[in-house]
């Protein structure tokens, strides 16, 4: 599916594809999404969608080495609230395109701006939107709306990291791309999930091991470095819109920080609003603590700013 040109309108939808190891009951759920791709610059960005076009939007910003997946147990739940679900794979991810130069975060916003208008120009997405960005695409979402502000009417910042607050002990990820065999990958793939993504040993199970997998496997970006600056702390004063956060209780990326870092954020949004923290839950809070989660998502998009 292409468009009309290189920054054009959309073509017809098609189906949304979903992986194939998904739990019965979860691709029943998902059963229905459709799939659109934008275009800005010649670079194509997939979004997967989800609910009624004429429903208030909601646009999901996965993280870094990830893709739409990792809102996999999100977006029914949302779409069933009545929300229309937009879950794009950042460009550089998953079945997007890398555009050329794109190096890192902030090269990302030109693209969700002109994806969003070419969505709404073609009746997929009222004009109500919310962005929600998990980790990297908290940072990507924050970029987006300083620059934009008209393209939603709230942000919730989930897990995201860019405030500048920084843990004693490095988090200790390991390289697998050069490992020769998908056993001893998947070892590595398992203790990457429990340092940085997961808190219990029980949250990995089948499914986050092969979302994982496949999601890590199509990043395109490995050089980005912005995660480790105080980008997000920064733009926080730009931002003219409503931001709240949610985070897991045992982030990672915070340990022992958590009350550090929503003081830090009330005190530099312009506009802030709402914080949650989710009991139990590590930094992949959404898939963690999946209904906990949802129930403080549903109520910070819909307090109406």
């Amino acid at each position: 599916m292409t468009a009309g040109d290189k920054n054009g309108p959309l073509a017809v939808a098609t189906p949304a594809a979903l992986p194939a190891f998904l739990p019965s009951e979860l691709a029943v759920a998902l059963a229905g999404g459709e799939r659109f791709v934008t275009h800005w610059e010649g670079a194509g960005t997939v979004w997967h969608v989800w609910g009624e076009a004429q429903h208030p939007a909601v646009v999901l910003l996965h993280g870094g080495s990830g893709s739409w997946t990792h809102w996999v147990r999100n977006i029914a739940p949302l779409r069933d609230a009545g929300w229309r679900v937009l879950v794009p794979d950042l460009p550089g991810f998953g079945d997007s395109d890398l555009p050329s130069g794109c190096t890192d975060v902030d090269a990302l916003p030109a693209h969700l701006h002109a994806g969003l208008q070419q969505l709404q120009q073609s009746g997929q997405c009222a004009d109500e939107v919310s962005v929600v960005g998990f980790s990297f695409g908290g940072m990507a979402g924050a970029l987006w709306l300083a620059e934009h502000a008209q393209d939603a009417q709230r942000l919730v910042l989930v897990g995201a990291p860019g405030m500048g607050l920084t843990v004693p002990e490095r988090i200790p990820l390991k390289g697998w791309r050069h490992l020769p065999t998908p056993e001893a990958q998947e070892v590595v793939h398992r203790h990457n999930l429990m340092a940085l993504m997961l808190q219990n040993p029980n949250s990995l199970d089948d499914l986050a091991l092969s979302l994982h997998a496949a999601n890590v496997a199509r990043d395109r970006m490995p050089r980005r470095r912005m995660s480790s600056t105080d980008i997000v702390a920064q733009t926080l004063p730009q931002l003219q819109v409503p931001v709240s956060a949610i985070y897991g209780q045992h982030d990672a990326l915070y340990k022992g920080r958590l009350p550090e870092l929503q003081a830090a954020m009330q005190r530099q949004a312009a506009h802030w609003e709402q914080w949650h923290t989710v009991a139990g839950a590590g930094h992949w809070v959404q898939y963690e603590a999946a209904p906990a989660f949802n129930t403080a998502l549903l109520a910070q998009i819909s307090s109406g700013g």
